[in-house]
């Protein structure tokens, strides 16, 4: 018996002498691996609000929502912190790689659920013909930067691109009158685009 209580003595004069073997947390930062996967964060530089992050998240943690704001159709994308797993898979299936991007953040304890969440808002653009949403803004544009002159087959993205560049101007939704081949320079949903490929070739 006086063996182990010798050795417990000698380790417990170490551990005075040396310091704990434990990392001083919470009064010293600990330290953080490379590798660690943290809580997801929107990066607003390459984020286009394309929603591929939330069609592959396993856990329902990030939710892709339209509202109305001061007369413009956002298109919000939120990750809940509570849901996420950390998997990763927001991060690998990015359409731009860059978009969203798991942080070292791991410290998530939060007294308002509100706080637990990380959003990021997306102009969308709209249907001139009838009105409805098509894609977020910056989705077309990087599909313009993407394609090339390749964009200009598609009257969409080449149109949405020389509206933001001032070139044409935003028409709001037309009235009743039929659809006529004025429309064929007009930013269409892709129901509204084959109505107006129809009439333009059929009549």
């Amino acid at each position: 018996m006086r063996l182990p209580k010798i050795r417990e003595i000698k380790e417990a004069l170490t551990a005075v002498a040396k310091g704990p073997y434990t990392h001083p947390f919470p009064k010293e930062p600990t330290p953080i691996p490379e590798n660690l996967r943290g809580a997801p964060k929107y990066n607003p530089d390459y984020c286009i609000g394309c929603g591929a992050c939330a069609e592959v998240c396993p856990a329902d943690a990030i939710s892709v929502k339209e509202i109305k704001q001061d007369g413009k159709t956002i298109r919000r994308l939120t990750c809940n912190y509570a849901n996420c797993i950390f998997c990763g898979e927001c991060q690998l299936n990015c359409t731009t790689e860059k978009g969203i991007q798991l942080s070292q953040e791991y410290e998530l304890s939060y007294f308002d659920e509100a706080e637990a969440k990380e959003s990021i808002d997306h102009e969308m653009l709209v249907c001139e013909i009838c009105g409805k949403s098509i894609a977020p803004k910056k989705q077309y544009e990087y599909l313009y930067q993407k394609l090339g002159t390749i964009a200009y087959a598609n009257p969409t993205v080449y149109l949405s691109h020389a509206q933001d560049l001032e070139l044409i101007k935003n028409i709001p939704p037309r009235d009743d009158r039929p659809i006529g081949r004025w429309d064929m320079v007009k930013i269409c949903c892709p129901s509204c685009r084959r109505d107006v490929l129809l009439k333009e070739e059929w009549g």
